[in-house]
């Protein structure tokens, strides 16, 4: 750590020495932290937890917000970088402390939770874009060691917690309307009758898009109902369903998006920033995701309680990619237009038995928590060559790229625990130990019994088996230096598998899975405080450090991306944010990260050396979110205005190119009437309010070196909502 504490030195411990020597904080009094249960599984105050975690709040997900994707609101958390595609064809970058920087599908190196209910599958890939914002009431992030108590691929875990229904029935609706064809519909319903909570909330959404060949048209319905049998025993079920089309504007090279040395959207040279491939293999994605899932809860006595957690789901999913690539050449033929349909048909479910017991040794408080965890996913892959968005005859085996069946499974046992020492000092550990299986049956090869096409690479039989084991503990203690000031430090193993998309194929012309692919490995360390300067102020800072071991990188790439095992990467950084309740009804909030995340070793990509000391792509060493706001509650009006900076990102793992820094500012405001038993509401929200031309998400490693995707201009969102209560 003493690079971590070296890097940060000055402002660490001015800021301890401070707090510290204050003897006021005792006395303060203490704004309460939020309770959360992702760190420990339980509810516990956040400020006692030696964890970096924080809550987005219902206002700050729902309140004049597009409440489509999670970048919305985790721009917020510092650690967390959440990209904002400006299209839907893709599920929004989110990556932390730089795990899931590399992923251009789906969220990687991160664990997404709703109710306890997993949203990522068993080999580590998220889907955030099938989880219904419009429910939900709060967003628990962490970050750090503990997050391996998670299992596999958990550099981070995001957990939603959705509403409660309202005591007394209600009905609402929603309009929203804002630029390039936005517009949304939503309504819902929700009440108590006896003993049974329902919500039921369904919407509408659709966009011409900011970008051309960016159309998306999404439906959601979810329903949640609480049964309280007892005191004692509840349970909860939580359904979704979501149905979805996009258009995908691909990414742009560099020679689309600069004039002179600076990055002009407005000078694309391609049809509003649209390269023409996307446009003659008519790229696009439909998506379908239904999911169910259960959690009953039994509380024996004060001291003794299980959860039992279930759910299954079925998602279908048509991708249709260009393989013409940017060098005027194309595979497997000569066609412009020349594509692929990729194909995933997937039956997941997944299984958590949890106990937890509290009580007293020695006088002391303790608290442990055990359980076993199942998850399995079966895919059934096909990959058919597409002619201008159509797929070709499948009866044809020339045309057929792919066709197997792909499982995995997870089997987890998990125990953690928390002891108070003492009055000041209280002691976390935990421990989790992960079996990954992956199987890949080839049913290409059994399609033709032609001896010709026997000595093809493309029939040659691609079965096999993978599995993955580690056991990854953590520790971690708490200093309770005043009621206004806890120092803490901790230390975790991590463990990161590939996924089926990375290890779908060893080679550029798409034949045969890539079963030597490693697991990556690291060692995580933290240290940090939480404070509360005065009695409306809460600040807390982490430095962390992660140094890992045979990171997932893309070695080639082409038509079909391949992946391979790098050397080692070092991760470093500090974290730091503010919320502070001003006079006059006025807020500042501020979140600050610093990552520098490198190579630490040198390796071969794509045929090429990447030098140690290079930046790992994706990750920005520098971002700041700051807000100001500002309500009026006398007449129901509330206004902020958000400022965000980026600092330049690379976009390849040789450090060839990088998107420039940017900074934006977002307004936002809204008005609440109470009339009788309705309650009207009105909001406008404006982005990019100077018009700023910037790139605002990138591609890593893309094989046609079309890295750059350009975030809208100004834009403006309109909507108004009326809810009545009987």
């Amino acid at each position: 750590m003493k690079i971590l504490i070296k890097m940060n030195k000055k402002l660490i411990f001015t800021l301890i020495s401070g707090l510290a020597s204050a003897q006021a904080f005792a006395e303060a009094k203490i704004q309460l932290s939020p309770v959360v249960v992702t760190a420990t599984k339980s509810a516990v105050n956040s400020f006692d937890l030696p964890v970096s975690i924080d809550v987005v709040n219902q206002s700050d997900i729902q309140d004049a917000q597009l409440k489509m994707t999670l970048s919305e609101s985790l721009i917020r958390v510092p650690g967390i970088t959440a990209q904002n595609r400006s299209q839907f064809s893709q599920d929004p970058q989110i990556s932390t402390r730089g795990f899931g920087s590399r992923s251009s599908f789906g969220v990687r190196g991160l664990r997404i939770y709703v109710d306890g209910i997993p949203f990522s599958m068993p080999d580590g890939i998220g889907q955030p874009g099938n989880i219904d914002l419009g429910t939900v009431k709060t967003i628990e992030v962490m970050r750090g060691p503990f997050s391996s108590l998670y299992g596999n691929s958990s550099g981070g875990v995001i957990q939603l917690l959705t509403e409660d229904a309202p005591k007394t029935p209600e009905v609402s609706t929603e309009l929203l309307t804002g630029s390039y064809g936005t517009n949304r519909q939503n309504i819902r319903v929700g009440g108590t009758e006896g003993n049974v909570e329902y919500l039921v909330n369904y919407s509408n959404f659709e966009t011409d898009g900011y970008r051309k060949n960016s159309d998306a048209k999404k439906e959601q319905f979810t329903a949640k109902l609480k049964f309280n049998f007892t005191d004692s025993t509840k349970l909860t079920m939580l359904a979704n369903w979501m149905d979805m089309s996009a258009q995908d504007p691909l990414g742009l090279p560099r020679s689309d998006t600069t004039s002179g040395d600076m990055f002009q959207p407005s000078a694309f040279s391609s049809p509003k920033g649209v390269p023409n491939v996307a446009l003659l293999a008519n790229t696009r994605v439909s998506r379908k995701n239904e999911q169910v899932g259960f959690n009953l809860e039994h509380a024996f006595d004060e001291s003794n309680s299980v959860n039992l957690i279930t759910s299954i789901g079925k998602r279908e999913n048509t991708q249709f990619l260009s393989v013409y690539s940017s060098t005027g050449t194309s595979a497997p033929t000569n066609r412009i237009d020349g594509g692929r349909a990729s194909i995933i048909d997937r039956d997941f479910w997944s299984g958590e038995l949890r106990y937890n017991h509290k009580g007293l040794i020695l006088s002391r408080p303790y608290s442990v928590t055990a359980g076993y965890s199942y998850g399995e996913m079966k895919d059934a892959r096909s990959d058919v060559t597409a002619y201008g968005g159509v797929v070709q005859d499948s009866s044809n085996l020339t045309n057929v790229n792919r066709d197997e069946k792909d499982t995995a499974k997870n089997n987890d046992k998990y125990v953690q625990g928390q002891l108070s020492v003492s009055e000041t000092f209280d002691l976390h550990a935990g421990v989790r130990n992960t079996k990954v299986n992956i199987k890949v049956e080839d049913g290409l090869v059994n399609l033709t019994k032609d001896f010709t096409q026997a000595f093809n690479a493309k029939y040659r039989d691609s079965s096999g088996n993978l599995s993955y084991e580690k056991t990854t503990p953590v520790v971690g203690a708490v200093w309770k230096v005043n009621p206004a000031l806890n120092l803490y430090a901790n230390y975790g193993k991590g463990f990161e598998t590939p996924n089926l998309i990375e290890i779908a194929y060893d080679n550029t012309t798409g034949t045969g899975p890539n079963l030597g692919l490693k697991p990556s490995e690291s060692d995580n360390y933290e240290l940090g405080f939480k404070a509360f300067p005065n009695d409306t102020t809460k600040l807390n800072v982490a430095a962390f450090r992660t140094n890992t071991d045979k990171e997932i990188v893309v070695s080639q790439s082409g038509a079909y991306a391949v992946y391979n095992n790098a050397g080692k990467t070092k991760r470093q950084g500090l974290e730091v944010s503010v919320d502070s309740q001003l006079p006059n009804n006025f807020g500042l909030y501020g979140a600050y990260t610093y990552l520098d995340a490198k190579f630490d070793s040198s390796f071969t990509s794509a045929g090429n050396i990447v030098n140690s000391g290079n930046y790992i792509p994706g990750t920005y060493r520098n971002q700041l979110y700051a807000e100001v706001s500002w309500r009026a509650p006398s007449v129901g009006f509330y206004t902020a205005l958000e400022g965000r900076y980026n600092s330049k990102v690379y976009v390849d793992d040789r450090n060839t190119e990088s998107a420039d820094s940017y900074a934006i500012f977002n307004l936002r405001t809204g008005f609440q009437q109470n009339v009788s038993n309705w309650r009207f509401s009105e909001f406008l929200r404006l982005e990019n309010i100077t018009d700023k031309e910037y790139i605002g998400s990138v591609r890593v490693n893309d094989g046609n070196s079309r890295f750059y995707e350009p975030a809208m201009g100004r834009a403006w969102m309109l909507g108004v909502n009326a809810n009545y209560r009987f």
